[in-house]
């Protein structure tokens, strides 16, 4: 697990998080599917939101559990909150948004979220 940094097109959010960069995942759920997301999941603990908490508009559909929390000024959905089966704060980080990585190289594993 190492520290990364990232954020949004335009800057207004920036975090970084401890992340695991593999059992990563690609959904094809009617929000993720359209997004393109590759995500992974850390611990509430494992992320900091280092600026932009005033710059996010939040969406919520389906079982309302995600916070899906985009920047209201360029529309990219960089992370979003909400609660592990366990009861735990998580976050769900845009792998595309990490600032260091090659998202062409990575193996996200596909989950059919069209189906839940």
């Amino acid at each position: 697990m190492a520290r990364h940094e990232g954020g949004c097109q335009c800057g207004r959010v920036r975090f970084s998080a401890d992340v695991e960069l593999e059992g990563l995942i690609s959904c094809n759920c009617s929000r993720c599917g359209r997004l393109g997301s590759i995500l992974t999941f850390v611990s509430a603990g494992a992320f900091s939101l280092d600026q932009g908490e005033d710059a996010l508009t939040e969406f919520k559909f389906n079982t309302d559990k995600i916070s899906h929390l985009f920047c209201e000024t360029c529309g990219v959905q960089s992370f979003g909150r909400g609660v592990a089966p366990d009861g735990r704060e998580m976050i769900a980080v845009n792998v595309r948004c990490l600032d260091d990585v090659d998202v062409f190289s990575l193996k996200p594993q596909e989950v059919d979220g069209k189906s839940f």
